[in-house]
């Protein structure tokens, strides 16, 4: 199955996710890097960013989609604490502060068209699981980021939003961090030095090699900047695009394709 256009969303956030598979347990601090190997592949993020785009377009349940969408594609990188939230037969929220949050929610920032609906839809999508006041935090920043660079602010607009609505310190460099920087999968840890990666970019694919070029949960992080960055360019190289599209079941494409018809 095909993409109806070439879809600047939530492809976005998938590209990031499958540059960045192969990177996760073997970081690189450089952005001198191979985009494309064999190895390649969607791992949580593309999934449960496929889940949201779904719930929004389908006017679906956010608990009861992620929790189907996670258990149809184990072994995907799903952290352990939310393995347990997939294995119970009736998930409840867990008090995280982890980055799943934050990796699965750009289709909100996409779909919106009022911040306040985007930030209030974002918790939604987060407290099913990621309840802990950083959890939310975390989704509701990466969706203002990506509502904000969707309808054209500049990056100074949506760095100084960021800051004073966030409080998040994102006044350092990718330079000052990368030699010390490690995994870590919190939102505080991670959405941060997602959002700085951008910011830094001068295009959609210098957007993903900075992201992984700090190491860290390098998947995650890219598939943030990513989202970030394709509402800002608007513009994903074709190479990439249809590397990460080849990698892609058809459910997935067809929900992306009702996804660019209801709200591109």
């Amino acid at each position: 199955m095909k993409l109806t256009n070439q879809s600047k969303t939530i492809m976005g956030t998938i590209a990031g996710d499958v540059i960045g598979s192969v990177y996760e347990w073997h970081n690189v601090k450089t952005t001198d890097f191979p985009l494309y190997t064999s190895r390649s592949t969607f791992t949580d993020d593309t999934i449960l960013s496929v889940a949201v785009a779904d719930c929004i377009v389908n006017e679906k349940d956010f608990a009861k989609t992620i929790w189907e969408y996670g258990n149809q594609y184990p072994g995907r990188g799903f952290g352990g604490r939310f393995k347990k939230w997939l294995a119970s037969e009736n998930p409840s929220p867990y008090d995280s502060f982890g980055n799943g949050s934050a990796m699965r929610v750009s289709p909100v920032g996409f779909a919106f068209k009022d911040i306040e609906t985007v930030l209030e839809v974002a918790k939604q999508s987060a407290v099913v699981s990621h309840s802990h006041a950083e959890g939310v935090k975390g989704a509701q920043a990466v969706a203002a980021a990506v509502f904000l660079a969707h309808q054209g602010q500049t990056k100074a607009d949506i760095k100084t939003y960021i800051t004073t609505t966030f409080a998040y310190d994102i006044n350092f460099t990718l330079d000052e961090i990368r030699p010390n920087y490690k995994f870590d999968v919190t939102c505080q840890g991670s959405v941060p030095q997602a959002i700085v990666a951008f910011l830094e970019s001068s295009d959609y694919e210098n957007a993903i090699r900075l992201a992984i070029s700090i190491g860290g949960d390098s998947d995650t992080i890219a598939a943030i900047t990513g989202g970030i960055a394709a509402a800002f360019y608007k513009e994903i190289p074709s190479e990439i695009y249809d590397f990460a599209t080849s990698k892609l079941p058809d459910n997935f494409i067809k929900i992306l394709n009702q996804f660019e018809e209801q709200f591109i």
